[in-house]
């Protein structure tokens, strides 16, 4: 791996992504450290440690919303935006015509994503301030509250901007890597908080020991499944054209036990995350109602939140296989071709078979996603380690630094190519 990068680092145009994909990951680290003025942190702090799910809000932020800063939205209102109109993309024929439209019509629906970002962010950025930091104003007057909401929106739209040039112009999906670095950057806050309890007596080596052991079983088994592969053979007809004859050559088709990546694992936290949205909207009773609910501080609460978070990340798992793997199209542009998997008939009977096939990885995919987010959620919770890293958050970094691993790979392979052509 070090030695890729040493070869990418000599290539002048994958070096340029590099470089731009790092400098806006320092401008989002600068942005999570420039306070919202007027605010008192330390009321936001103590609110983020008594509720779980603003704990897990918080991480997602990397730090930003305890500490009450210009970035304290994060990505989320885009990533619950994207969400929203992928569904509304696999629901209306309209926006499935625009899909396939190519670059205009992806151009339009980025427009459409954007749009419902801003009223997302606004959405949340009323709630937050009328709810949560209401009380640790410094100013409490109609026109500083007016100040901070705009000021949490237009941040918020600066990160769904940044996002999408490190995907445009850098390396990896740009939503991605911003959630991977709020991630990464709260570690050194867990590993003090862990060495103070162990030094206070309150947790013990073998609790460490045996949450070492599942990161590492876990971080092992996130890469077995995303690197997880099945080949379909493919033959291709033999054809006469003049003199010449064409085909009868054989290749495959590669379908991945984890079609989808993480982003299911990213969408599902998105989703829950919108109750305590909607709960800052109505007041200190919802606010109340919902943490009660999903304090993940308590059995019934961690066993609620963590068996809808499985549900939900299975669901966006069969859910994005679909829309990422078009077995319709596959089979025309292999019947067109002279293509066939042996033993299976091409058109429709191809189709089947496929569909067939990608209902089973996609099953064995997520429940395999599922059982990795409960297990480490498991080990923390029942062996009271503070840790805000659990299975959700590895699946998230493992996935991310895989898929930035494919794509500078993918680059490598690219310009070696054109240097070979030139």
């Amino acid at each position: 791996m070090i030695k890729k990068i040493k070869e990418a680092l000599n290539i002048k145009d994958i070096r340029k992504k590099i470089i731009f994909t790092l400098f806006m990951i320092i401008v989002f680290r600068i942005g999570t450290t420039i306070p919202v003025p007027g605010i008192d942190t330390s009321i936001i702090k103590n609110m983020v440690e008594e509720n779980s799910l603003l704990g897990l809000y918080n991480m997602f932020s990397g730090g930003a919303f305890s500490n009450f800063t210009i970035f304290a939205l994060g990505i989320s209102p885009y990533i619950t935006a994207s969400i929203i109109i992928q569904l509304l993309t696999a629901g209306f024929e309209s926006l499935k015509e625009l899909q396939k439209s190519g670059e205009e019509g992806q151009k339009k629906i980025s427009k459409y994503t954007r749009a419902t970002t801003l009223v997302l962010a606004t959405v949340q950025a009323v709630g937050i301030t009328l709810g949560i930091v209401r009380s640790a104003l410094k100013i409490d007057s109609p026109f500083f509250i007016f100040t901070v909401i705009i000021t949490l929106v237009a941040s918020s739209m600066m990160v769904m901007w940044m996002g999408d040039r490190i995907t445009e112009k850098g390396l990896g999906n740009g939503s991605s890597i911003l959630i991977f670095v709020g991630i990464i950057s709260r570690l050194p806050v867990d590993i003090i908080a862990i060495s103070e309890k162990l030094t206070l007596g309150a947790i013990h080596w073998p609790a460490i020991a045996a949450l070492i052991v599942v990161v590492l079983l876990t971080i092992t088994g996130v890469t077995f499944i995303t690197e997880s592969t099945r080949k379909i053979p493919v033959q291709y007809a033999k054809r006469v054209v003049g003199r010449k004859m064409y085909g009868g050559d054989s290749s495959h088709i590669p379908m991945k036990v984890n079609q989808s990546g993480v982003m299911p694992i990213i969408f599902a936290s998105s989703i829950l995350a919108l109750p305590q949205t909607i709960a800052l909207l109505g007041g200190p009773k919802a606010q109340a109602a919902v943490n009660a609910f999903f304090n993940l501080n308590t059995n019934s609460g961690f066993w609620t939140y963590r068996g809808i978070e499985v549900l939900l990340i299975i669901l966006f798992s069969y859910f994005y296989n679909t829309i990422s793997f078009n077995t319709e199209d596959i089979s025309k542009n292999m019947k067109n071709s002279g293509g066939f998997i042996p033993g299976i008939r091409p058109g429709a009977p191809t189709e089947s078979y496929l569909n067939g096939i990608l209902s089973k990885l996609t099953i064995v995919g997520a429940a395999f996603l599922g059982i990795i987010a409960m297990v480490p959620a498991l080990v923390t919770h029942y062996m009271h380690i503070p840790m805000n890293l659990g299975g959700t958050s590895l699946l998230i970094i493992v996935g991310v630094a895989l898929e930035l691993k494919r794509q500078l790979e993918s680059n490598l392979v690219m310009k070696n190519y054109q240097g070979f052509l030139k």
